[in-house]
């Protein structure tokens, strides 16, 4: 009689194994069943793979990287995808419905599903800097602030038009010869890193140089770089030129505290509620109720891409408002006006100061775009009740 499988000895390995025997029939004369191994790595491989696809969002099929919605059926839906339904659906004045079963769903109606939150949080994800695997709630920790391999922000260089030419030519010089050293020292290791095909850029790009490829290009790149043989005129003006940038960048708050300044300032948090034009076709548009400032009455309005013809057919959503003056005026209203977020919004804005002089009854100023820091915001706008905004007016003295 034949040993049976149970009394086989098991081999030993440093790595758990599963044993599985085949389906073969028993028989006293025949060879022993055949055995195949599975080891724990390629039986967790398979259940990351399995859950990856199990758990992923009903309309764009990827894993969700934040918070996960669910219809009464159980259908899943990442927030991005959840807001683009619902603020389709407010564009076409229809009920939003879940794009598997067709049931209609709404912040009310639709739930978060907290336990699929915290399940993606556990898969694991590579950094796209060195390819390591980390779970995926710790991932953009890594690449922002720990990952050696990141791409590295240099300060910016200031320039003083005080000082003489050959003092900030020194200084200039010294600050670049700091900022290289300081990027090469994290990068210099015992271990040869592998090669891998994460992107990166030139480290002479604080003077100008644009390149930007795989990294195992980089040494090559900056060996041959021209950009550390330019003149010192070369590299003032590329160092000017970033300066002028971060002016541009700056004057608004410059600006802001300018304004601040002035003798009449007054701020109204407005509701900006949702209507339909009575044309053939009914555009969906928002407008607040009237308010007073500066002893006249006012009206915020405010369309969704207001020169295209079917907002729908089109991912790239603006929202353009117009601050209309409803009363009427003997002298001009030299105006300038800023948004923030309101107390009851969930929307952050960029800071930008508008000004317009309104000269007569029904003045309007001209149309000019929403200031919003995401243009993905604009979906989250459009799916909730009301926008909510405040605005900050300011009137120059007479």
């Amino acid at each position: 009689m034949a040993e049976t499988p149970g009394s086989e000895p098991v081999p030993s390995s440093s790595e758990p194994q599963i044993v599985v025997a085949s389906d073969v029939k028993e028989d006293d004369e025949g060879p022993a069943p055949k055995k195949r191994r599975i080891s724990d790595k390629d039986l967790s491989d398979k259940l990351e793979h399995r859950l990856g696809g199990i758990l992923c969002c009903a309309v764009c099929l990827d894993l969700p990287l934040a918070a996960v919605y669910q219809c009464s059926n159980g259908h899943l839906m990442c927030a991005p995808c959840f807001t683009h339904l619902l603020a389709d659906a407010r564009l076409r004045d229809e009920a939003a419905t879940c794009p598997n079963c067709r049931v209609e769903i709404s912040k009310n109606s639709a739930s978060r599903n907290l336990a699929v939150e915290k399940t993606v949080s556990e898969l694991p994800s590579e950094c796209k800097f060195c390819t390591k695997v980390f779970p995926r709630h710790s991932l953009q920790h890594h690449e922002t602030e720990i990952c050696e391999e990141r791409r590295y922000k240099f300060a910016q260089t200031v320039v003083e038009s005080k000082r003489s030419y050959v003092a900030s030519l020194v200084r200039i010089v010294w600050e670049l010869c700091a900022l290289l050293l300081a990027t090469l020292q994290p990068r210099v290791s015992p271990l040869k890193r592998p090669r891998t095909t994460r992107l990166t850029e030139c480290k002479y790009s604080c003077i100008g140089c644009g390149w930007r490829g795989p990294a195992h290009e980089a040494h090559a790149h900056e060996a041959a770089c021209t950009h550390p043989h330019k003149s010192a005129a070369d590299v003032l003006a590329v160092l000017a030129a970033a300066q002028r940038r971060a002016a541009e960048s700056a004057a608004p708050y410059g600006l802001i505290w300018d304004l601040l300044s002035y003798e009449k300032i007054t701020f109204t948090d407005l509701q900006l509620k949702p209507y339909r034009t009575e044309e053939s076709v009914h555009r969906l548009y928002f407008e607040s109720s009237r308010f007073s400032a500066f002893t006249h009455q006012w009206v915020v309005k405010a369309f969704v891409n207001k020169n295209q013809g079917d907002p729908t057919q089109s991912a790239s959503r603006e929202i353009t408002y117009q601050l209309i003056l409803k009363s009427k005026t003997l002298c001009p209203q030299a105006l300038q006006w800023m948004w923030l977020q309101g107390p009851y919004g969930e929307t952050r804005v960029r800071a930008r100061v508008c000004a317009h002089v309104f000269r007569d009854d029904a003045s309007a100023a001209p149309a000019l775009p929403l200031p919003l820091a995401d243009r993905a915001d604009t979906n989250r706008l459009l799916s909730n009740k009301a926008v909510h905004f405040r605005l900050i007016m300011f009137l120059a003295s007479k």
